[in-house]
């Protein structure tokens, strides 16, 4: 099927026939000692030129150093540029089954899935996990970050800016590229050890990198990086009535777990080239990491129609466990002809495993026969790309040369759900106590059915172009635009215009206008599974449903199209003293036909439709274009460097503020209506999740005093309010307040080795407890969404030596 695009990208498609001009990219850094020095970064991300650097940038870049990634005692990629980034959210959710193992992480308040993300310039593969619980990001498939090791990263480039007109599905919020050390000699370990003051979440991490010339035309880089994180837990007491009795746990001691998973991780990288002569060289790079995640779900009772006493005789809690395994590696080689042309062939592999594990557990409908671990199935997602990028100088008159990029793309991708084994998902006919049907399944996560299972693959071409140049002395400008065409549902058109003029040396105005799409995942397309879902305390069967399946159709579903978006931002860049650089960019970015995950339909009409087609579910839900959003924010980030008698002292500041409305919600099908009349496919708590979920706003003041061989750091952060929404109960709503975090770490250099010692959060700050009435009768006191967690503050020692 073939999709119309806005006139904005036909014209710009048709302009690109014309003489036109350059697409450049770039801003500020976050939280390193060398701030200022980032502006003459020369950047890789939103620009075809070779040489452009952060200040000369079109759209808005933060470059985040590996001084950055480390100034706090996180182990995780994400986590580290939530707290470098403004505009950047990673909430640490629980008791959402494998979200608690591969967290989603938001870009400008949008989707997960709508950032996408680089590795050395080239896609990265997307995460194997469709997110379906209640958090933030429910519905999205995005890319595991916390799979890139940090010690193989020489910088990240976070282009806040709509690109898919450059690099194609997915870039509708922006683009995160993250570059790989290579090309040197050098190297560093280091180990690190931290604990939460709460006495729990025991950490420890080794890691080290290290480069080798490959005689006088290579070289090669390489690091690895391990460590375990002990689980932490603020759950409480049940304090609600009759403890102890059916489904309700014991009083007086906590059996609920609540926080973050226990971890086991490693990851390793390598990044390499080779010159046999000049004109050509051979590159590689490429990352592997396995991580070993348990998590838990809500205690069961021992009374509880869900246990065997004679199994459990004080109740159980059951356990997930996440096993994901990635890995990527890309091939290619690069040079130039006699004409001038530069050609950059390549291959791209890429794939996420996830594997589910239930233990401590039991089937109750298999009796006092039951296991009580089972092997509950796995998800996996691959992607192949192959891609042909050109580049050339091309003399016009002008004042500078105009850059030229044209290039193709073949991508092609697949996702395989596979069953668990036969206990994990079957339905064994023993009905508990008081019950009139069984409870088929592993307990906490059913495992995927011999029908759930299935292998399901698309492909697509693409071709792109791109012009950048320089008009004159001070204004720069940009065009680019791209085809695409998938097999599964069509193709799309896409353009970018964007250009900046400099006023002064010390003041320029800059802007983009384009438009872009996100393909839906195969995820969002072909995933289904009967889930056990705890709605306002009552536990349903909920059906994810494929969007082509005849029971969904009939409640609603249709195939599901591209999302596309209309984006646009205007910036001024003031740089009034040499030391002082500041940006502020106005953004606002029309996204129609959003892809979510609809309510559950757990209404009796909807559950007795079910149990007519053969279900044993007592509720359904599907994949849809249901809303059309439009998201308005700015951006700020400023840095300043002080040089002052025998020391340095450097500040970088960030804010951002964001706002995201829905301007439409699709009316219920007529199929829907006549099974349920009063269905709602798009209700309260996603609304609020999209709308209000993460913070209003954020801002940060980081600040580097280097002393000789001392350093230390600081950075206050404050997290605006969030809303949370009960799916049913407006007076259930709650917002919470704003809340300051603070990070500190000092640091003595000593010859080659650095000793850090540092605490996060050292005030101790935790997010407003939860209305009682949302707590699980007081046992889960904090919210899932709040965007620094809920595990308070945490201090760590680090040793370092590099060569």
């Amino acid at each position: 099927m073939t999709r119309h695009r806005s006139p904005l990208a036909l014209a710009l498609l048709a302009a690109l026939a014309t003489p036109a001009a350059p697409a450049l990219a770039q801003e500020t850094t976050a939280g390193d000692d060398r701030a200022a020095s980032t502006l003459d970064t020369v950047i890789v991300t939103g620009t075809r030129v070779a040489d452009r650097t952060v200040a000369e940038s079109t759209s808005p870049i933060d470059v985040i150093t590996p001084q950055a990634l480390q100034a706090t005692g996180t182990t995780e990629l994400a986590t580290a540029l939530a707290r470098a980034v403004p505009s950047l959210n990673f909430p640490r959710p629980a008791l959402v089954d494998g979200t608690d193992a591969v967290r989603p992480a938001q870009l400008r308040g949008l989707s997960p899935d709508q950032t996408l993300v680089l590795v050395n310039g080239k896609r990265r593969h997307k995460g194997a996990l469709i997110n379906v619980n209640g958090s933030q990001g429910r519905g999205s498939a995005p890319v595991d970050l916390n799979a890139i090791p940090i010690a193989s990263i020489a910088r990240v480039e976070v282009l806040r800016d709509g690109a898919s007109a450059q690099y194609g599905s997915d870039a509708i919020a922006g683009v995160v590229n993250i570059v790989l050390k290579g090309n040197e000699t050098s190297g560093s370990l280091q180990a690190q050890y931290g604990q939460y003051s709460a006495g729990d979440g025991a950490q420890y991490q080794v890691s080290g990198d290290g480069g080798l010339a490959l005689g006088e035309g290579g070289w090669l880089h390489l690091a690895a990086q391990a460590g375990h994180q002990d689980q932490t837990d603020r759950a409480r007491p049940y304090l609600g009535a009759n403890p102890g009795t059916g489904n309700n746990p014991p009083a007086g001691r906590v059996v609920q777990r609540f926080g973050d998973p226990d971890v086991d991780q490693g990851g390793l990288a390598f990044s390499g080239e080779y010159s046999p002569q000049d004109g050509i060289t051979f590159y590689s790079f490429g990352t592997y990491s396995r991580r070993d995640v348990t998590s838990t779900g809500f205690f069961r009772p021992a009374t509880a129609p869900t246990n065997i006493p004679s199994i459990y005789p004080d109740g159980y809690l059951p356990q997930i466990r996440n096993d994901t395994e990635d890995t990527a590696v890309v091939a290619g080689f690069r040079g130039f002809t006699a004409g001038g042309l530069d050609v950059d062939f390549s291959y791209n592999y890429g794939s996420n495993d996830l594997g589910f594990e239930v233990g401590n557990s039991l089937n109750r409908s298999l009796g006092t026969a039951t296991p009580t671990e089972f092997d509950a199935g796995s998800l996996r997602s691959t992607q192949h790309v192959l891609n042909a990028d050109f580049s050339r100088t091309l003399d016009w008159g002008l004042a500078y040369p105009v850059a030229l990029a044209f290039g193709a793309e073949w991508r092609g991708e697949e996702f395989v759900q596979s069953a668990g084994e036969p206990a994990s998902y079957q339905n064994g006919g023993v009905v508990a106590p008081g019950e009139t049907t069984p409870r088929p399944g592993a307990q906490v996560f059913p495992g995927f059915s011999p029908g759930d299972a299935g292998r399901f693959d698309r492909n697509s071409l693409a071709a792109y172009v791109d012009l950048e140049a320089d008009l004159s002395d001070r204004l720069s400008v940009g065009l680019a635009g791209r085809y695409e065409d998938f097999s599964d549902f069509g193709d799309t058109a896409s353009g970018k215009l964007s250009a900046r003029y400099a006023f002064t040396d010390k003041v320029a105005l800059r802007g983009t206008v384009s438009n872009g799409f996100r393909a839906p995942s195969l995820q969002q397309q072909f995933y289904q599974y009967t889930s056990s879902s705890f709605i306002s305390g009552v536990q349903y069967a909920v059906r994810t449903f494929r969007v082509d399946d005849p029971v969904a159709v009939e409640l609603g579903a249709e195939p599901l199209r591209a999302e596309e978006s209309d984006n646009y931002s205007l910036g001024l860049v003031l740089q009034p003293v040499d030391a002082l650089y500041l940006t502020i960019d106005a953004y606002r970015i029309e996204i129609d036909d959003r892809i979510v995950l609809s309510e559950n339909l757990v209404s009796t009409p909807v559950a007795n439709y079910l149990i007519a087609q053969g279900y044993s579910a007592t509720g359904g839900r599907y994949f849809t274009n249901a809303i059309d959003t439009t998201t308005r924010g700015v951006d700020v980030v400023g840095t300043y460097r002080w040089d002052l008698d025998g020391s340095d002292l450097a500040l970088t500041a960030g804010y951002n503020w964001n706002e995201t409305e829905i301007d439409r919600i699709a009316a219920n099908p007529p199929s829907l209506a006549a099974i349920d009349p009063n269905a709602v496919r798009f209700g309260r708590a996603e609304i609020g999740r999209i709308t209000e979920g993460s913070p209003h706003d954020k801002f940060f003041l980081n600040g580097v005093w280097n002393l000789g061989n001392w350093s230390f750091n600081a950075t206050a952060t404050r997290y605006g309010e969030f809303t949370v929404r009960h799916n049913t109960v407006p007076a259930q709503d709650q917002t919470f307040d704003p809340e300051w975090t603070l990070d500190l770490a000092v640091s003595y250099a000593l010859d080659r080795w650095e000793f850090t010692v540092g605490g996060d959060n050292v005030f101790n700050a935790y997010p407003d407890e939860v209305l009682y009435a949302n707590s699980s009768s007081g046992q889960l006191p904090y919210s899932s969404s709040s965007p620094f967690g809920f595990n308070g503050g945490f201090v760590y020692a680090r040793a370092g030596y590099r060569w």
